[in-house]
């Protein structure tokens, strides 16, 4: 059902959103399947399971981190990891260019902001992005390609488009005022299985989509 499932997706997907598969807690034979369909995007929330999966697979995938990252734990994925979606503090911006020089590359990161009506610890405030967003273009070996953030799990369409509103918001304003001539910065990460389609017609193009493919 993985083919059919992710071909379901994929036709229901404008041309401009690219669909990162969620592989977290899926065995290495389901990720096979996914890879013999042409998928290779995989997404991971957390640093070991991303680095065992790798170890494993082709070298092919292009690796997403889309959970909290831990400082102490960047140097792990830093040699092979293709976008880090969870960045929310300089402090952990700081250690990414750290890594990314040891590596000699430069590794392209989202800021995740925190919208949702939700208790959560991660992701920066809205009225942070600004001054988050200046400190962390100093540093030479990291690439702001755009932000990410979740809606709150809800059945209230209204509440999910206007937390996915605000964060196409916080995306259009720092295109303007700090990536304007910087075709790099261009992602905005928003949508999961549960609310893609909303995220989609709010300005999403990056889905993270993970029961829907497995079910």
């Amino acid at each position: 059902m993985i083919k059919q499932n992710l071909e379901k997706i994929k036709q229901q997907l404008p041309s401009n959103v690219q669909l990162v598969v969620v592989s977290k807690f899926r065995p290495i034979e389901q990720l096979l399947e996914v890879y013999e369909t042409g998928q290779r995007e995989l997404a991971e929330n957390r640093v070991q399971e991303m680095v065992t999966k790798y170890e494993a697979l082709p070298k092919d995938i292009n690796w997403h981190l889309i959970g909290h990252l831990q400082t102490n734990k960047v140097k792990y994925i830093a040699p092979f990891v293709s976008l880090i979606h969870s960045v929310d503090s300089h402090e952990l911006a700081q250690e990414i260019n750290k890594q990314a020089i040891k590596n000699n590359r430069t590794i392209p990161i989202l800021l995740q902001f925190h919208v949702a009506e939700e208790d959560s610890k991660f992701g920066l405030k809205p009225d942070e992005a600004e001054i988050v967003c200046k400190q962390i273009l100093e540093l030479p070996n990291i690439e702001i390609c755009g932000i990410m953030g979740m809606a709150t799990f809800t059945d209230n369409e209204t509440q999910v488009r206007k937390e996915f509103k605000l964060l196409k918001d916080i995306f259009d304003n720092l295109k303007e005022k700090y990536f304007n001539n910087k075709e790099n910065f261009n992602t905005l990460s928003m949508g999961m299985s549960s609310d893609y389609k909303i995220a989609i017609e709010e300005g999403s193009n990056l889905v993270r989509v993970g029961s829907l493919v497995f079910e």
